[in-house]
C-alpha cells in the first residue's frame, strides 16, 4: 500500500470524515442515477476475436446444442467460470 503524506487541510477532512460529520448530498433520485451508471459499467461487455480450431468450435456446438443453448453462450459461460475461479 503507498503511503500518502497528508497536508492539515485533509487531515481536518479525514478528522471529521471518522467522526461521522459528513453526510450525502446526492438526492434520491440522482443517487439511484449513479448507481445504473456504476451497474452499466460493471456489466458491460466486449467483442473480441479468438481463434479457435474447427474441431474445437464443432465439438463445442455440439455440446451447446445438447444443452440447448448457443455455442456463444457456452464460451462465454466457460470463460467466466474460468475467470472466478
Amino acid at each position: 500500500m503507498k503511503y500518502y503524506e497528508l497536508n492539515n487541510s485533509e487531515k481536518e477532512i479525514l478528522k471529521d470524515y471518522d467522526k461521522g460529520e459528513f453526510s450525502s448530498v446526492a438526492k434520491d433520485k440522482d443517487r439511484k442515477k449513479y448507481q445504473e451508471y456504476v451497474k452499466n459499467t460493471v456489466n458491460k461487455t466486449k467483442n473480441i476475436n479468438i481463434r479457435l480450431s474447427e474441431r474445437d468450435i464443432q465439438k463445442i456446438k455440439a455440446k451447446a446444442l445438447r444443452k440447448g443453448i448457443p455455442y456463444q453462450t457456452l464460451i462465454t459461460s466457460l470463460v467466466h467460470q474460468y475467470a472466478d475461479k
